[in-house]
């Protein structure tokens, strides 16, 4: 029988050791049974009981229907016979292994939250769901919990009544529904931010992963230890599942006068111990640097006053515009030297990104502003009559801290790792990894309402696009795609694998923020943003024929529909095919089929297009490559993306004049530092999918065919012989395991789709019998296939010349300096010396670097 002794101070003491009967005074936690056949599920069930003597048999027999073996731990402040009875029940508990906590009268501190606390430091498995004795809580669902959870790569998961097609039918009577809504509508109303992605915080189910819990400082009091958990913790990563409250099986509710007066006080307690706390750990960073810099921004934001009000004059009074006008042009003019200001002197730390990025930023920053500020500016002078320059003061005051806090964390954030670093393995984004959550996530056990997925006006059949992407799919649409023209085939019937359609999707109501919802009758997921129907939504059915459905505002914008939307999904189709869509370059040199991989903004386009240009390659792709398992890829030539880095690897005479001048704008937005402000733009409650659709029409991203930029062979398919992974950093190189390559492909893949909602939509994907997890596992095992015998080298340098690297180390392999080796691939020899400018060669090289 295993047992583990409690000390004093509810810490648990491992071991196995005989049991405690507890005459000691202290905690007891009793083994008492469980005889493994399966794998033991890393789980613990956590159930804190409080005379529930007639809900216990019925309670573990429904969890031990489920058949899967875990632990189960009865926290246990009863005074009935109720420690008694878990111990008969447990010898017919099958796989389960059932403990008992008990704390005697005396040491039951915090009420049923302080005995869930007890239960979480006692266990030691991975993961924990809370719920309770009385059956309200589906038993069935526990284990399903935390599978959820485990699988999606999240730390909290709520069972929620008031999501998808969950309800609260369990409670008692009005008054119970009412004090229960009255309650979240309190708390949410006193922690609108840290509460506000959580539909039902005051859920007594849950599961949590244990390790991402600081539990010496929850200190709960009553039953309401979730709330607690959202609040100390707010960068969990959590998402909803829904599920229907049953009535009570036996015994009586714990909820009572008392125990809203203790709610009522804990949540004062809360607010009063968070309201200073973001500002006191900002400034104890550095508290000296923190508030000079608060100081600074405020004395150069005065100058900036000053600046602001001049031009305010002089365009509204002297030059006689309308004060909305002149007011919009005087922030551009103040925006100028405030720009220069902080940039020079308040910020004279290492900065991230470039000068004209960080500028970007600023202006787009202080604009948003602006859009903020003139409704106010308009209240100001024609309601309340107030003059021109008092109220554009006014309101200049009142954005100074939004101003300030925005460009301290989003331009100008501490901490940025440099280019070298950034990409290194322990720098690597990780799945998982805390971060601020704008899209609430949630899980539909129930059958969903058809009005969530579209509305009832059937959708036109024609689908005017049609195109067949070899291995992989065939997509009609209703929308022009260009990333897809290179595989259009009108020769296709309407009956496309993959549809694509336009017309109205999600719900009518607004939300307070986006929602993504995977459904699991029928198998769909769907995305709704702000303002219901008006959003920019989508919806993907799974049953049968992959069906998506996307909103008419988002239908504006064909490049936001398929990157943010189609690709996702073609990634993860295409595996169920059994190949892989690898975020790779893939050029060919005499049938020597190259892959060039790089995390997104890194260069690789522009090193494609010099290879291509300069050496003579032959071209299938430079961002994404269809990967067979025996080692041949296809071609997937995407029109390019023309970043500012690109620019020169494209010669003047192959652009009109028009287009240069175009480019020199689009290249500057749609540049790695404007992803990274998008990407820092959608971490807040904004309907960053709207957003997006709108700026892409508004600018469109600057993309070319290849054959457009420079004469060029685009083929079909060939076979990879080498593996270049380029970074930025000081010039060096070396070889890269087979193992190590995996992982840095899957990782350079996986960053390609930081952008929302591919992080939330991915684990919704349900294709035949293969969820998200089964696909990813068969993805790694194409790419590990495909790469088994490939070797693989790093290339690092700081001024994008990866392109005559690439060349020289092929170049040196094909005149017989590296050779080929026994299995038919070439070996490559990569010189990890110092950088050697083009047309000298390489110290130790026989000749010269070619062109």
């Amino acid at each position: 029988m295993f047992d583990m002794n409690l000390n004093g101070n509810g810490q648990a003491e491992r071991g196995l050791t005989p049991a405690v009967n507890g005459h000691n005074g202290h905690n007891e936690l009793n083994g008492l049974s469980g005889h493994a056949v399966r794998r033991r599920l890393d789980l613990t069930v956590i159930i804190p009981t409080r005379n529930e003597t007639d809900n216990i048999s019925a309670l573990l027999g429904r969890l031990a229907a489920s058949g899967d073996p875990f632990d189960v731990l009865f926290v246990d402040d009863s005074d009935d016979s109720t420690p008694d009875e878990v111990r008969r029940c447990a010898a017919a508990a099958g796989q389960l292994r059932v403990q008992v906590l008990h704390r005697p009268a005396g040491e039951r501190g915090g009420g049923l939250g302080g005995a869930v606390l007890a239960g979480m430091r006692a266990v030691r498995t991975s993961w924990v769901v809370v719920m309770d004795a009385d059956l309200q809580h589906p038993p069935e669902l526990a284990v399903r919990l935390a599978a959820i959870g485990r699988d999606r790569e999240a730390d909290l998961v709520v069972a929620s009544r008031y999501v998808g097609s969950g309800a609260a039918s369990g409670l008692d009577g009005r008054m119970r529904h009412a004090v229960s809504e009255g309650t979240i509508r309190l708390a949410k109303l006193v922690f609108p931010i840290r509460l506000g992605p959580c539909s039902d915080p005051m859920s007594g189910f849950f599961a949590v992963r244990r390790d991402a819990l600081k539990l010496d400082t929850l200190t709960p009091n009553g039953f309401k230890i979730l709330m607690e958990i959202l609040v100390r913790h707010p960068k969990l990563r959590m998402l909803e599942v829904s599920f229907v409250m049953a009535s009570r099986l036996a015994g009586e509710s714990k909820a009572s006068q008392k125990e809203g007066l203790r709610f009522a006080n804990k949540l004062v307690a809360l607010r009063l111990g968070t309201v200073v706390r973001p500002i006191a750990r900002s400034a104890a960073v550095a508290p000296t640097a923190w508030l000079a810099r608060v100081l600074a921004f405020g004395l150069a934001g005065l100058s900036g006053l000053v600046v602001n009000t001049g031009a305010l004059w002089m365009l509204n009074e002297s030059g006689g515009l309308h004060y909305l006008l002149a007011a919009a042009l005087a922030t551009q003019v103040s925006s100028s030297w405030l720009f220069l200001l902080t940039d020079a002197v308040i910020f004279r730390r290492a900065k991230p990104g470039t000068l004209a990025g960080r500028a970007a930023k600023f202006f787009l920053l202080n604009n948003v502003a602006l859009v903020a500020r003139l409704p106010a500016l308009a209240l100001l002078v024609e309601v309340a009559k107030v003059n021109v320059l008092v109220a554009n003061l006014v309101t200049l005051l009142a954005v100074f801290a939004v101003r300030f806090a925005a460009t301290d964390v989003l331009i100008y954030r501490r901490g940025v790792p440099t280019p070298a670093a950034a990409t290194s393995p322990e720098n690597r984004p990780v799945p998982g990894a805390a971060h601020r959550q704008p899209i609430r996530e949630v899980v539909d056990l129930g059958t969903a309402d058809a009005s969530v997925l579209t509305s009832s006006r059937p959708l036109a059949r024609y689908l005017p696009y049609r195109y067949v992407i070899p291995e992989v799919a065939s997509v009609g649409s209703q929308i022009e795609l260009p990333e897809l023209d290179y595989f259009r085939a009108q020769w296709l019937g309407n009956e496309a694998e993959i549809e694509l359609r336009v017309g109205p999707t999600g719900d009518r109501r607004l939300h307070r923020r986006a929602q993504m919802t995977q459904l699991t009758e029928p198998p769909a997921a769907c995305y709704q943003e702000h303002f219901g129907r008006l959003g920019a939504n989508f919806t993907i059915r799974f049953d049968g024929t992959i069906q998506i459905v996307v909103s008419p505002r988002l239908a504006r914008s064909p490049h936001v529909v398929y990157t943010n939307v189609l690709e996702a999904l073609l990634r993860f189709v295409a595996v169920s095919r059994g190949v892989m869509l690898l975020h790779s370059a893939c050029v060919e040199f005499d049938g020597h089929g190259m892959l060039i991989s790089a995390r997104t903004d890194t260069g690789k386009t522009g090193t494609v297009l010099r290879l291509v240009r300069e050496y003579g390659a032959r071209f299938l792709a430079d961002d994404m490559t269809i990967v067979h398992s025996d080692g041949t890829v296809g071609c997937f030539p995407k029109p390019l993306t023309i970043s500012r880095h690109t620019v020169q690897a494209i010669e003047s005479h192959e652009l009109t004049s028009k287009e240069w001048r175009r480019l020199r704008v689009q290249s500057a937005i749609h540049s790695k530092e404007g992803r990274e402000f998008a990407i820092l733009l959608s971490r807040l409650n904004v309907p960053i999918m709207a957003i997006n659709a709108y700026a892409q029409r508004l600018v469109p991203p600057p993309k070319y065919a290849v054959d457009r930029l420079l004469p060029c062979q685009v083929i079909r398919e060939t076979t990879v012989r080498s593996l270049f992974i380029i970074e930025r950093g000081p010039f060096s190189g070396g070889e890269v395991s087979h193992d190590e390559a995996v992982r840095l492909l899957l990782s350079n893949t996986e960053d390609a789709y930081q952008f929302p909602p591919f992080r939330q939509l991915s684990p919704s994907i349900v294709l035949g019998a293969d969820d998200h997890v089964e696909l990813r596992r068969k993805e790694e095992q194409i790419l590990r296939s495909a790469m088994s015998h490939v070797p693989v080298r790093r290339v690092s340098t700081p001024d994008f010349s990866w392109a005559p690297e690439i060349a020289r180390l092929v170049a040196r392999n094909g005149n017989g300096n590296g050779g080929v080796n026994v299995n038919g691939h070439v070996t490559v020899a990569l010189m990890t010396r110092g950088h050697v400018p083009d047309g000298h060669p390489p110290i130790g090289s026989n000749g010269p670097v070619p062109r």
